[in-house]
């Protein structure tokens, strides 16, 4: 391996332990990687167990966080409205927008078609463009810009047609 790859190696060894990743693999051509980490005992615990963990942390996050920056009224929702959520479909950092201080690729009440970029997700120094996969009105954007998303995590609901 190259300097240069050992030290990617380091730092995508650094972010699995500090997001508590169990299990990971590479495989790029000729290159496989496979990490598995030890759990702490303290982590075994069941889902629910988790779950009560969260709701019991989740009024004193909220009672700490910033308060959000204003911004453009989103549409609402019906009650009985069920819209279509697009989720990330790697691990990365999200952005909403192909630069700092570029506008936005997407802001709540635009339309987009299916396969319009609505955000850029970065993995491993790479920048990822992300697809609507379906077409409509965005509704709201559920992560803010330069935050660590997971695979599968919502990012955006969109009211389709």
């Amino acid at each position: 391996m190259k300097p240069q790859d050992m030290k990617d190696l380091k730092e995508l060894i650094e972010f699995l332990k500090h997001y508590h990743v169990a299990e990971f693999d590479l495989d790029r051509g000729d290159m496989k990687i496979r990490l598995k980490f030890n759990q702490p005992e303290s982590s075994s615990a069941g889902l629910s167990d988790l779950a009560a963990r969260l709701v019991a942390a989740a009024p004193a996050v909220a009672a700490h966080a910033a308060p959000a920056a204003p911004s453009a009224p989103a549409p609402a929702a019906e009650p009985d409205e069920i819209l279509h959520t697009v989720k990330s479909p790697i691990v990365g950092t999200y952005y909403g927008s192909p630069s700092p201080g570029a506008s936005p690729f997407v802001s709540p009440g635009d339309r987009v078609e299916k396969g319009q970029v609505i955000c850029i997700v970065e993995a491993m120094k790479l920048m990822n463009e992300i697809e609507s996969d379906a077409a409509g009105e965005i509704v709201k954007c559920l992560v803010s810009n330069g935050q660590p998303i997971e695979f599968g995590q919502p990012l955006f609901t969109i009211r389709e047609g």
